[in-house]
Protein backbone atom coordinates (compact mmCIF):
# COMPACT_ATOMS: atom_id res chain seq x y z
CA UNK A 1 0.00 0.00 0.00
CA UNK A 2 1.08 3.17 -0.63
CA UNK A 3 1.93 5.91 2.47
CA UNK A 4 1.26 9.17 2.11
CA UNK A 5 3.90 11.99 1.57
CA UNK A 6 4.54 15.14 3.42
CA UNK A 7 6.63 16.31 0.31
CA UNK A 8 4.51 19.14 -1.85
CA UNK A 9 6.16 18.10 -4.70
CA UNK A 10 4.80 14.32 -4.18
CA UNK A 11 2.40 13.05 -6.71
CA UNK A 12 -0.88 13.67 -5.84
CA UNK A 13 -2.88 11.11 -7.88
CA UNK A 14 -4.54 8.47 -5.74
CA UNK A 15 -5.53 4.99 -7.41
CA UNK A 16 -8.84 3.61 -6.58
CA UNK A 17 -7.53 0.71 -5.52
CA UNK A 18 -5.27 2.91 -2.59
CA UNK A 19 -9.07 4.16 -1.97
CA UNK A 20 -10.45 1.05 -0.96
CA UNK A 21 -8.04 0.14 0.52
CA UNK A 22 -7.79 2.58 3.10
CA UNK A 23 -11.35 3.05 3.50
CA UNK A 24 -11.41 -0.86 4.24
CA UNK A 25 -8.98 -0.52 6.97
CA UNK A 26 -10.86 2.56 8.32
CA UNK A 27 -7.99 4.57 8.04
CA UNK A 28 -8.01 8.30 8.53
CA UNK A 29 -9.36 10.14 5.97
CA UNK A 30 -12.04 12.76 4.39
CA UNK A 31 -13.03 12.29 0.82
CA UNK A 32 -14.73 15.50 -0.56
CA UNK A 33 -16.67 15.03 -3.70
CA UNK A 34 -16.09 18.59 -5.74
CA UNK A 35 -19.27 17.80 -8.68
CA UNK A 36 -22.79 18.91 -8.30
CA UNK A 37 -25.29 17.55 -6.01
CA UNK A 38 -27.09 15.91 -9.21
CA UNK A 39 -24.22 14.18 -9.92
CA UNK A 40 -23.44 13.32 -6.42
CA UNK A 41 -27.51 11.61 -5.69
CA UNK A 42 -26.68 9.71 -8.56
CA UNK A 43 -23.68 7.73 -7.92
CA UNK A 44 -21.13 8.21 -4.62
CA UNK A 45 -18.81 7.15 -2.57
CA UNK A 46 -20.16 6.28 0.98
CA UNK A 47 -18.69 8.20 3.36
CA UNK A 48 -17.93 11.06 0.99
CA UNK A 49 -18.60 15.06 1.50
CA UNK A 50 -20.52 17.02 -1.47
CA UNK A 51 -18.73 20.00 -1.15
CA UNK A 52 -20.07 21.12 -5.10
CA UNK A 53 -16.70 23.04 -6.59
CA UNK A 54 -18.15 26.60 -6.68
CA UNK A 55 -19.11 26.31 -3.32
CA UNK A 56 -15.05 24.84 -2.74
CA UNK A 57 -13.75 27.73 -4.53
CA UNK A 58 -15.95 30.31 -2.95
CA UNK A 59 -15.27 29.46 0.51
CA UNK A 60 -12.17 27.72 0.06
CA UNK A 61 -9.94 28.73 3.55
CA UNK A 62 -13.03 28.30 5.79
CA UNK A 63 -12.79 24.72 4.16
CA UNK A 64 -9.55 24.21 4.25
CA UNK A 65 -9.64 25.15 7.85
CA UNK A 66 -12.15 22.42 8.45
CA UNK A 67 -9.46 19.55 6.79
CA UNK A 68 -7.49 17.22 8.19
CA UNK A 69 -4.42 15.43 7.42
CA UNK A 70 -4.98 13.02 4.75
CA UNK A 71 -7.72 14.35 1.90
CA UNK A 72 -9.31 13.38 -1.00
CA UNK A 73 -10.93 15.30 -3.56
CA UNK A 74 -12.80 13.18 -6.03
CA UNK A 75 -15.34 14.08 -8.69
CA UNK A 76 -15.96 12.29 -12.47
CA UNK A 77 -12.94 11.67 -14.32
CA UNK A 78 -10.03 13.95 -11.81
CA UNK A 79 -10.62 17.37 -13.62
CA UNK A 80 -12.67 19.62 -11.45
CA UNK A 81 -11.01 17.72 -8.74
CA UNK A 82 -7.69 18.96 -9.66
CA UNK A 83 -8.79 22.52 -9.85
CA UNK A 84 -10.93 21.80 -6.18
CA UNK A 85 -6.41 20.49 -4.95
CA UNK A 86 -5.29 23.78 -6.45
CA UNK A 87 -7.57 26.42 -5.21
CA UNK A 88 -7.18 24.22 -1.83
CA UNK A 89 -3.44 24.71 -2.29
CA UNK A 90 -3.54 28.21 -2.19
CA UNK A 91 -5.12 27.79 1.46
CA UNK A 92 -2.33 25.73 2.49
CA UNK A 93 -3.44 22.57 1.75
CA UNK A 94 -0.56 20.86 0.24
CA UNK A 95 -1.31 17.43 0.59
CA UNK A 96 -4.79 16.57 -1.08
CA UNK A 97 -4.91 13.49 -3.29
CA UNK A 98 -7.19 13.53 -6.13
CA UNK A 99 -8.82 9.86 -7.09
CA UNK A 100 -7.73 8.34 -10.36
CA UNK A 101 -10.58 7.74 -12.33
CA UNK A 102 -13.09 9.98 -10.38
CA UNK A 103 -15.96 8.26 -8.55
CA UNK A 104 -17.13 5.82 -11.92
CA UNK A 105 -13.13 4.21 -11.69
CA UNK A 106 -13.66 3.59 -7.74
CA UNK A 107 -16.78 1.83 -8.56
CA UNK A 108 -15.48 -0.24 -10.55
CA UNK A 109 -12.38 -1.06 -8.67
CA UNK A 110 -14.95 -2.68 -6.32
CA UNK A 111 -15.29 0.01 -3.79
CA UNK A 112 -18.40 0.80 -1.66
CA UNK A 113 -20.86 3.35 -3.43
CA UNK A 114 -24.03 4.46 -3.34
CA UNK A 115 -26.29 4.70 -6.12
CA UNK A 116 -29.49 6.91 -6.69
CA UNK A 117 -31.40 8.10 -10.03
CA UNK A 118 -29.19 7.85 -13.25
CA UNK A 119 -28.17 11.06 -14.61
CA UNK A 120 -25.44 12.00 -17.55
CA UNK A 121 -22.76 13.75 -15.69
CA UNK A 122 -21.48 17.27 -16.22
CA UNK A 123 -18.69 16.35 -18.46
CA UNK A 124 -20.46 14.05 -20.66
CA UNK A 125 -23.40 16.69 -20.84
CA UNK A 126 -20.74 19.12 -21.75
CA UNK A 127 -19.42 17.06 -24.71
CA UNK A 128 -23.01 16.57 -26.18
CA UNK A 129 -23.71 20.52 -26.01
CA UNK A 130 -20.05 21.39 -27.61
CA UNK A 131 -20.46 18.75 -30.36
CA UNK A 132 -23.79 19.63 -31.13
CA UNK A 133 -22.99 23.36 -31.42
CA UNK A 134 -19.88 22.43 -33.68
CA UNK A 135 -22.36 20.16 -36.11
CA UNK A 136 -25.11 23.12 -35.93
CA UNK A 137 -22.36 25.90 -36.86
CA UNK A 138 -21.14 23.41 -39.79
CA UNK A 139 -24.78 22.59 -40.87
CA UNK A 140 -26.00 26.05 -40.52
CA UNK A 141 -22.88 27.02 -42.83
CA UNK A 142 -23.37 25.16 -45.62
CA UNK A 143 -27.34 25.55 -45.53
CA UNK A 144 -28.22 28.77 -44.15
CA UNK A 145 -25.17 31.22 -44.46
CA UNK A 146 -21.41 30.84 -43.99
CA UNK A 147 -21.09 33.06 -41.48
CA UNK A 148 -22.85 30.74 -38.91
CA UNK A 149 -19.25 28.18 -39.24
CA UNK A 150 -18.26 31.02 -36.86
CA UNK A 151 -20.13 29.07 -34.42
CA UNK A 152 -18.09 26.15 -34.78
CA UNK A 153 -14.75 28.23 -34.62
CA UNK A 154 -16.02 29.54 -31.66
CA UNK A 155 -16.92 26.61 -29.87
CA UNK A 156 -13.25 25.02 -30.55
CA UNK A 157 -11.54 28.30 -29.43
CA UNK A 158 -13.66 28.32 -26.38
CA UNK A 159 -12.56 24.62 -25.41
CA UNK A 160 -8.64 25.38 -26.37
CA UNK A 161 -9.21 28.18 -23.70
CA UNK A 162 -10.87 25.76 -21.65
CA UNK A 163 -8.25 23.28 -21.78
CA UNK A 164 -5.39 26.36 -21.03
CA UNK A 165 -6.81 27.64 -18.55
CA UNK A 166 -8.26 24.60 -16.55
CA UNK A 167 -11.61 26.42 -16.50
CA UNK A 168 -14.78 25.34 -18.28
CA UNK A 169 -17.28 28.32 -18.93
CA UNK A 170 -20.02 26.14 -20.35
CA UNK A 171 -19.50 23.07 -17.70
CA UNK A 172 -20.49 26.36 -15.26
CA UNK A 173 -22.94 27.30 -17.46
CA UNK A 174 -24.86 23.16 -18.39
CA UNK A 175 -24.89 22.66 -14.40
CA UNK A 176 -26.95 25.46 -13.41
CA UNK A 177 -29.68 24.26 -15.69
CA UNK A 178 -32.60 22.87 -13.85
CA UNK A 179 -32.09 19.15 -14.55
CA UNK A 180 -28.81 19.55 -13.18
CA UNK A 181 -30.25 20.64 -9.81
CA UNK A 182 -31.21 18.36 -6.52
CA UNK A 183 -34.09 18.55 -4.47
CA UNK A 184 -31.49 20.17 -1.44
CA UNK A 185 -28.61 21.99 -3.41
CA UNK A 186 -25.65 22.18 -0.51
CA UNK A 187 -25.02 25.23 0.93
CA UNK A 188 -22.14 26.38 3.38
CA UNK A 189 -24.04 25.42 6.20
CA UNK A 190 -24.72 21.67 4.89
CA UNK A 191 -21.59 21.33 2.83
CA UNK A 192 -19.01 22.82 4.30
CA UNK A 193 -19.89 23.20 8.55
CA UNK A 194 -20.89 19.44 8.41
CA UNK A 195 -17.70 18.70 8.36
CA UNK A 196 -15.70 17.28 11.37
CA UNK A 197 -13.65 19.78 12.68
CA UNK A 198 -9.86 19.17 13.55
CA UNK A 199 -7.73 21.61 15.63
CA UNK A 200 -4.44 21.02 14.44
CA UNK A 201 -3.56 19.39 10.92
CA UNK A 202 -1.50 16.77 11.42
CA UNK A 203 1.49 15.28 9.68
CA UNK A 204 0.27 11.98 7.71
CA UNK A 205 1.99 8.83 8.95
CA UNK A 206 4.22 6.81 6.63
Amino acid sequence: MNSPSTSVSAVTSLAPETLRSWVNEHQDLLVIDVRSAAEFDSLHIRGSYNVPLPLLSEHTEELAARLGSRVVLVCHSGARAERARQRLGTAGIDTAYVLTGGVPGFAAAGGDVVRGKSRWDLERQVRLAAGSLVMLGLAGGKFVSPKIRMLAGAIGTGLTLSAATNTCAMGQAISAMPWNKAAKEPTRETAILQLPAVTARQTPAA
